[in-house]
């Protein structure tokens, strides 16, 4: 891996509970999500992204507002979302609220389309979850078309076409780097390469390496295509604190109650501490020490050729005090540390 590696955070705007256990207002998690962003600036990270979602448990339901107040207060770190949720949102002012974030940031604005791991905003804005493939299919279209930042011409079913169309703002640069989040369908890999566009995989369970085949499908889709190469990311749960013990100990509950809530939603069995160290010591949950987190990315990272790495660095209620804690471990010791591990391993590849 020659090429720079970028290391970024992610949060999902977590409602937290403070060091006595009480559950913080969503006002308050808006404003810390603000500082833990401007803090990850000073201390080095490369990217903070921020998620969208529209129930009790998440606090950002317009993660570019957020995205434009940390803007307003940073220099150089990168800025996007983790993820849009573009089947439930329109195109053009997707575009458009991106284009106004990058003018704010001078050109840091990101943008990362999905279809969202949950279902709350399609009756929330008015769509049918019967419509969740043409809704994100025609959207991802017709975006793909307005980053050309020219003259847009579009017709499908799921919104008023558009006839040689102008957007704005324009961006000063010419285009908004645009990743294309998926969960690990082979379809979805190849869509992203369709576009040419950015792939992030979410991997949130199991041995990261075992994606290496999807990291491969990319480039090869990308060839066959006859599109240029493009960069591949990985996005994955973690936390850090300044020994292992510490680290798993302060993230247990509140991991086990954010998952516990998913797995009764959906269906499945809720973590135990027994699988929560197994997903640690052979997962895809980056949870420890700087070391022992620097050294699980680098492996992933090397693994699967990677040009970004997000640590999810929030999953449920941890304090706010805790997560500044471990982005400043993350940009301090976690960064420089990963960036050494893999140019070791550069020459073995």
């Amino acid at each position: 891996m020659a090429r720079h590696l970028e290391l970024g955070l992610d949060t999902f705007g977590d409602v937290t509970v403070d060091e006595q256990g009480r559950r913080q207002s969503y006002a308050q998690v808006i404003r810390d999500v603000v500082e833990q962003g401007v803090l990850a600036d000073e201390v080095g990270v490369d990217f903070f992204g921020v998620g969208e979602h529209h129930r009790d448990d998440y606090a950002v339901s317009a993660p570019e507002t957020v995205l434009a107040a940390i803007a307003a207060r940073t220099s150089r770190i990168k800025l996007g979302s983790a993820v849009t949720v573009l089947s439930s949102d329109d195109p053009v002012r997707v575009f458009q609220r991106f284009a106004t974030i990058d003018a704010i940031s001078n050109g840091r604005a990101e943008v990362m389309l999905g279809r969202g791991s949950f279902t709350e905003s399609f009756p929330l804005f008015g769509f049918e979850l019967s419509d969740y493939n043409v809704l994100f299919e025609e959207k991802l279209q017709l975006f793909a078309a307005l980053l050309e930042e020219g003259p847009v011409t579009w017709q499908g079913t799921v919104r008023q076409g558009l006839n040689d169309q102008e957007v704005y703002p324009k961006t000063e640069g010419g285009r908004i780097r645009t990743w294309v989040g998926v969960g690990g369908s082979p379809e979805s890999v190849v869509r992203a390469a369709s576009y040419g566009l950015p792939l992030l995989l979410a991997i949130i369970g199991g041995d990261p390496v075992r994606f290496a085949p999807y990291a491969d499908l990319f480039r090869r889709a990308l060839a066959q295509l006859g599109k240029e190469p493009q960069p591949i990311g990985v996005h994955s749960p973690g936390f850090i604190a300044e020994t292992d013990e510490q680290a798993r100990e302060i993230f247990w509950p509140h991991y086990a109650e954010a998952f516990g809530r998913i797995g009764r939603e959906r269906g499945f069995a809720a973590p135990t501490p027994e699988n929560y160290v197994q997903e640690i010591e052979h997962g895809a949950l980056v949870v420890g020490s700087p070391e022992t987190v620097a050294r699980k990315i680098a492996r992933t990272a090397t693994a699967l050729d990677l040009d970004r790495f997000d640590l999810k660095y929030t999953s449920g209620p941890v304090p706010h005090a805790h997560l500044m804690t471990s982005i400043r471990l993350y940009g301090e010791q976690v960064i420089p540390r990963v960036r050494e591990l893999v140019a070791e391993a550069a020459p073995a590849a």
